[in-house]
């Protein structure tokens, strides 16, 4: 509770300058004097917003929780000294940096940090402001690691209606998580949706989200795509075909979130669900006029809403039309309470998971004030029948404040200014609806095979993979001698980017000369000697897996081959999956057509490629010792799935294609 309501605060270095940041926190700490104690501490003495000052802690008459360090960087050490002498349980650390001894020594003490180089912060539900900026109460929970985007989120929020429950700026996390501080509103009252915005990821980030979600209150992350995984030094193709965002998405369907691409989008989307999850993709749309409810019509599909036909339209006035979107035909002008009746049309008939209300609406009042009274009640009205029926409401006006535009936002009905901004968010918060809370797989046994470098040792270590018959060569000899089957493929064991380097050769039907030609180039080695794959309705694919920093591991399957950078075509989930997650993982390929069978081509054995995905997942999970796993291409037929080259990458090592794996 020392982040969220504490006993008692001390702002050191409050000011009565409102350009300084002592200003606003002993401003919004003293807004709290009816909940805790408050103290303000200024070295100069004297009095801070008509309140009087101490110059140091060690003149309080009693040890205060949490400390806010309002302070220049030269004087955080002494006054974190005397706080924890003091018994302090808790600072917050506004300045940019805090030497890594101070932060060691409020560690050794027991006590937490928040921050440092960040904005504080706030709870409504306990009266405690802690941070720069205003903060309307609300239900929005904001965690940031930016104090500027955190601020700008709570601002949108306030403009909204919806604004903030709780906000917390997590700033460089050198003690405080954000993980922390979303599990802290797991069980927080007033929060009922989540906002987030993440530059980096840390442990225990997918499990604070999951809980969130388990909890009933919705999650929406707001991040600049800042990823270890998706370095542009790749040690193999994997690491170079994932992209950041990639990963997070990945982060995000395994925890039931979902990512947004900016500040108001996620405002936007919060405002939404904050009173419930659309069901599914179906859209009922009303309008005071035909083309403002086309527009939204195109704009719902381009969203992936659907705008079903109407089984039911009994009740509509005289004039209207019965199709989706429904067209009051200027019936709304002449009787306000047509809109209610409408709306009511849509969220009892049973057609549709969510109703959007695009026009005028909101502005009969602001332009005619007679008209308010009755705009506000069918307002109201609308309102209710959303509650009522668990079908959200979202609209659309061409008024950007009006009391009618104001009780629609008070009583759970978000209003935007632009059509383009209510069927986006609505979208958004049908995927929600329609796709449930990811769920790890479970651990089963796996190869305990010991790592060696090369193809030859990859292809024992992966032993639920099956590979084309194959044996080592170490002269032209021992390859004219072979009893394998031509055509045959010749290939580098050692070498990780076998083509770029000419390490091998395919469609031989002489393999002693292609081995003396190879040799010459690379030198003396290892080689393998393998059957070609020669199956004409085979799909070449790239399954890979690797360790990413922020998240764990992750599995990747994608288009393969030589020119799987090319197309960049792949899907990412965390680490394990099970078979049914692989099968849906294929499906989003854009190449997913090829392996269903293409213009008369028998579909491939997706079940036993799906088999050989969840295995290779369950391996980078349970092999710490390894980091990352490839097999590329992997040629899957209606017969099976042949795998025709395996890297494998061990924790702590490094490649060097010029003479292979080397530990760092």
């Amino acid at each position: 509770m020392i982040f969220s309501d504490p006993a008692s605060v001390a702002v050191v270095g409050a000011s009565d300058d409102p350009a300084k940041w002592g200003h606003w926190l002993a401003r919004g700490a003293l807004a709290g004097r009816g909940r805790r104690a408050v103290h303000l501490v200024n070295r100069g003495g004297g009095a801070v917003l008509s309140q009087p000052t101490v110059r140091s802690l060690s003149e309080l008459p009693e040890a205060p929780e949490l400390v806010v360090l309002a302070v220049p960087p030269v004087h955080v050490e002494a006054v974190v000294d005397e706080a924890l002498a003091l018994g302090t349980r808790g600072f917050v650390g506004i300045p940019s940096t805090i030497d890594d001894r101070v932060i060691d020594r409020i560690r050794a003490a027991g006590a937490r940090l928040l921050g440092p180089n960040c904005l504080g912060v706030y709870d409504a539900a306990t009266s405690l402001h802690l941070a720069w900026g205003q903060f309307q109460p609300g239900s929005l929970g904001v965690v940031s690691q930016s104090g500027q985007v955190g601020l700008e989120i709570a601002g949108l929020a306030a403009s909204a209606g919806l604004g903030v429950s709780r906000f917390v700026s997590v700033g460089n996390q050198v003690d405080v998580t954000a993980a922390e501080a979303l599990l802290d509103l797991v069980s927080h009252e007033m929060t009922t949706v989540v906002g987030v915005y993440l530059e980096s990821f840390g442990p225990g980030i997918v499990t604070a989200l999951g809980e969130l979600r388990a909890a009933g209150k919705p999650v929406v992350l707001l991040t600049i795509g800042a990823s270890a995984a998706a370095r542009e030094a790749a040690l193999s193709h994997t690491g170079s075909l994932v992209s950041s965002l990639d990963v997070v998405d990945a982060a995000c369907r395994r925890s039931g979130a979902l990512r947004v691409a900016t500040p108001a989008a996620l405002v936007d989307l919060a405002a939404v669900v904050t009173h419930g999850v659309p069901r599914g993709v179906r859209v009922g749309i009303l309008a005071d006029s035909g083309g403002q409810g086309a527009i939204a019509a195109d704009l719902a599909v381009a969203a992936g809403l659907t705008v079903p036909a109407l089984s039911a339209v009994d009740g509509l006035p005289a004039g209207a039309s019965t199709r989706n979107p429904i067209d009051l035909a200027g019936a709304g002008e002449r009787d306000l309470e047509n809109y209610a009746r409408a709306v009511e049309v849509l969220v009892r008939g049973g057609d549709v998971d969510s109703v959007v209300l695009s026009g005028y609406f909101g502005s009969y009042g602001a332009d005619t004030p007679s008209l308010e009274p009755v705009e506000v009640a069918v307002a109201t009205r609308i309102c209710a029948l959303a509650r009522e029926t668990g079908v959200p409401v979202v609209a659309h006006s061409m008024c950007t404040d009006s009391a009618a535009v104001r009780a629609l936002r008070s009583g759970g009905v978000p209003v935007q200014h632009t059509i383009e901004r209510v069927v986006a968010a609505l979208g958004d918060a049908a995927r929600f609806g329609s796709r449930p809370a990811g769920r790890a797989a479970s651990l089963r046994e796996t190869s305990a095979g010991m790592y060696r470098p090369g193809y030859l040792a990859a292809r024992e270590l992966l032993d639920f993979v099956r590979f084309p018959e194959a044996h080592p060569v170490t002269c032209a000899e021992e390859a004219s001698a072979t009893t394998l089957t031509a055509p045959f493929v010749l290939k580098a064991d050692w070498l990780t980017h076998k083509s770029e380097h000419g390490g091998v050769k395919t469609n031989l039907t002489d393999p002693a000369a292609a081995f003396e030609e190879m040799q010459a180039r690379l030198g003396p080695g290892t080689y393998v000697l393998e059957e070609m794959d020669t199956r004409e309705d085979a799909v070449e694919l790239i399954i890979g897996a690797k360790r990413d920093e922020s998240f764990g591991p992750v599995i990747v399957v994608g288009a393969g081959g030589v020119h799987a950078e090319l197309f960049q075509d792949t899907a990412v989930e965390l680490a394990p999956v099970t078979p049914t997650t692989a099968e849906a993982m294929l499906s989003r390929l854009k190449t997913a057509p090829l392996l269903r069978g293409w213009r008369g081509a028998q579909p491939v054995d997706l079940s036993a490629l799906a088999q050989v995905i969840a295995a290779l997942s369950y391996v980078i999970t349970t092999r710490q010792d390894l980091a990352e796993i490839e097999l590329n291409p992997v040629r899957v037929g209606p017969d099976g799935v042949l795998a025709v080259d395996a890297l494998i990458i061990p924790s702590g090592d490094t490649l060097n294609d010029s003479g292979g794996l080397h530990v760092a």
